[in-house]
């Protein structure tokens, strides 16, 4: 029964369903970051190349092998660089693309923790905070002001 109610209270606290709701749009954004990358961003990078396309190119360490009737004795061996140049253009789309958006989110969080700030509502705990701050200050000020 100990196990049920601390699941109980790990999916009520909203724990579960902020990580199911981060993995779904995770998921999501991969899919966003993908396209823009191979549909967008890549194919301006094959035209300034004359049509290279990065994915192809590799080095190759050996040649396939056949025999005279066209039968595969062995495959090609390759290093895969043009795979690698677009891991890295993924990364570092995916990576600005995140710090964008945590700096969006970083302002409208600063925003809202502004008690002075009356176009976004400050949550009541921040406001407390903010009422009692301004009270010591007032408290120190009249203390001052009788020495």
């Amino acid at each position: 029964m100990g196990i049920f109610k601390e699941f109980k209270e790990f999916a009520v606290k909203g724990n579960m369903i902020d990580m199911a709701v981060g993995i779904i749009i995770g998921a999501s954004f991969n899919k966003v970051i993908d396209v823009l990358v191979k549909k967008v961003m890549m194919p301006p990078l094959s035209l300034m190349t004359n049509g290279l396309k990065f994915q192809d190119k590799s080095f190759v360490l050996r040649d396939k092998v056949t025999d005279a009737s066209g039968q595969l004795i062995s495959e090609e061996i390759a290093i895969g660089y043009g795979a690698l140049i677009e891991a890295a253009t993924d990364f570092l789309v995916i990576g600005f693309t995140i710090f964008m958006m945590l700096k969006f989110l970083n302002r409208i969080r600063e925003k809202a923790h502004d008690p002075k700030n009356k176009t976004v509502k400050t949550p009541k705990d921040i406001e407390l905070l903010s009422q009692l701050t301004d009270l010591m200050k007032e408290q120190n000020e009249l203390l001052k002001k009788e020495k």
